[in-house]
């Protein structure tokens, strides 16, 4: 099996037709979903946020088989996680797409986990602890993309599960969770 890293490759990452958009409806629809599965599951286990479409990104080259996808086919593959909610194009030219490995609801129940883990129900933060403070390492939330982190955030406050304080700078914005 061929791996990336420490990334193990499904099968069908060998298999050269699935670098090329299929022209049958029911094998691209399936192509599609392989695709889809293999990006996220990716994007997860290497804590990947972003993707630029234009850029080299790991997965939409093969070079033991001599094989990279489109720009047509990795747009393709990338409107069909956006399509399910699980990604964002970025801007208007769908270049650089935001990866939502877990739903912004699904982060948002992540960190009040995280709340409850670590005792910090009437607690203050400043948003970049949550992202790289000590209680963080080793959890999901370490280095989370800043975005989705205050999406996140935004949504719990929104809930009555927290409040956001503004700071001097970004550095210095500060959370109050009241779980």
């Amino acid at each position: 099996m061929q791996k990336l890293g420490d990334f193990k490759l499904p099968q069908f990452f060998s298999y050269p037709p699935y670098f090329t958009l299929q022209p049958v409806r029911d094998t691209r629809e399936k192509q599609i979903q392989l695709w889809k599965e293999l990006i996220l599951d990716y994007c997860k286990t290497q804590k990947i946020f972003l993707i630029n479409v234009e850029e080299d990104f790991p997965l939409f080259s093969n070079s033991a088989i001599d094989r990279s996808l489109s720009h047509e086919a990795r747009e393709t593959f990338l409107s069909a996680i956006v399509g399910e909610g699980r990604a964002e194009w970025l801007d208007k030219g769908h270049r650089k797409c935001l990866i939502l490995w877990h739903r912004i609801q699904d982060w948002a129940d992540i960190i009040l986990q995280f709340v409850r883990e670590n005792g910090l129900e009437d607690s203050v933060m400043t948003v970049e602890e949550i992202r790289s403070g000590t209680e963080s390492h080793g959890t999901e939330l370490q280095g989370i993309d800043r975005t989705i982190l205050m999406r996140a955030l935004k949504l719990l406050e929104n809930k009555g599960k927290l409040a956001l304080f503004k700071g001097t700078s970004a550095d210095d914005e500060g959370v109050k969770f009241s779980v």
